[in-house]
Parts: structure tokens; C-alpha cells; sequence
């Protein structure tokens, strides 16, 4: 190899370093959130960052058994309540296993997007929704059923049509296409 080819080659390798710290460094510019031992990247969608939280395998494997992984890749924007996998562990035991039949797709559809609400609201915006609506505020799921949000000290807390209460435990998870708030407890419409 001439001495041309030889500076020719370092120069492809070096600008591949140059190249691939760049993607690095923007990747650390963002404002990340840990949730499930994983930093969640305002530039990727809800369903490209919530593959990588330890915390929520079920809620993954649930929104795949429904068919909606296209639509929280989509543009929307949504404001998800994700339930842990410790909140899933509370249902009664099988409950899981059987929303996630073929058979129960539509049952396990209606449950997931009660969880969703078309827009993207943060917490503060729902803190001032709770103050507004003197202490509590209605909002429409993308379901169709109302969640309740309301406070209790600095804790943002959602109550279900059953009258289940989940308490947001990380807020404000930035998402391309909306916001993720963790949450405690599976809501049920």
C-alpha cells in the first residue's frame, strides 16, 4: 500500500471516530431520564425508549400482544401513564397471562389506551389542571373514558373508573412523540 492509500485509510478511520463521537456527544446533550436502569432519550419515540426499561417488559410485551406498537411509534402526540412491572405484578395472579391471549386482544386494547391520553401534558400542566378544577381534573383517554388526577403533597396521583389510585412515580419522561409518566398501579376503564 503507497503512502497516499495509507493516509487515505486513517483519514476514512478517523473521520468514522469523529463521526460516531458526534452521534455520542448529541446523545449525551439531551436531557435523559432514567426509568428501569436506562436513560430515555427525548429524540426517540415512546416505544424506542420504553424497550429498554428493565421496569416495563410487561407493559412492552402487553402493548405488542394488542397491536400498538405502530401507533406509540407514530407522530401523535401522546401522554402515556406506564404502569411498572411491579404494577402489573399487583393484578390478580393470571390476569396477565390471559389479557395477553389472542382471544382477550380487544379487552387488553381497551386497558392500554386508558392509559393514553391524545396530547402531550406534562406534569405541570396537569398540576395546573388539579388547581384549577379545585383539586382534581378530568381527562379523556384516548379509550374514551375519563382519569382523575389529583394531589397529595408534591405527588401527582391518576384514579381510574373503579376508583383505583396510581401514583406517578417518575414524571416528565420526554418522548419525539409525547411524554411518559410512570406510574404504580394498572388503571382499569
Amino acid at each position: 500500500m503507497n503512502t497516499k492509500s495509507k493516509i487515505a485509510v486513517l483519514g476514512m478511520i478517523a473521520l468514522s471516530f469523529a463521526f460516531s463521537g458526534n452521534v455520542a456527544a448529541q446523545m449525551t446533550k439531551e436531557k435523559t431520564v432514567m426509568v428501569g436502569g436506562a436513560p430515555m432519550y427525548p429524540s426517540k419515540n415512546i416505544i424506542e425508549n420504553a424497550v429498554n426499561s428493565k421496569d416495563h417488559k410487561t407493559l412492552v410485551a402487553a402493548v405488542k400482544a394488542a397491536g400498538l406498537v405502530e401507533t406509540l411509534q407514530g407522530a401523535g402526540p401522546f401522554t402515556v401513564l406506564a404502569p411498572t412491572d411491579a404494577a402489573f405484578a399487583k393484578l390478580p395472579k393470571g390476569t396477565v397471562e390471559s389479557l395477553v391471549k389472542p382471544e382477550n386482544k380487544a379487552m387488553l386494547t381497551k386497558i392500554l389506551t386508558y392509559h393514553v391520553l391524545a396530547g402531550k401534558y406534562n406534569a405541570k400542566q396537569i398540576w395546573a389542571a388539579v388547581k384549577a378544577g379545585n383539586g382534581k381534573a378530568m381527562m379523556k383517554t384516548v379509550e374514551g373514558e375519563e382519569l382523575t388526577f389529583w394531589t397529595k403533597g408534591k405527588d401527582l396521583y391518576v384514579r381510574d373508573a373503579k376508583g383505583n389510585d396510581a401514583k406517578v412515580t417518575i414524571a416528565d419522561v420526554n418522548q419525539s412523540n409525547g411524554v411518559i409518566h410512570v406510574i404504580d398501579t394498572v388503571l382499569m376503564p
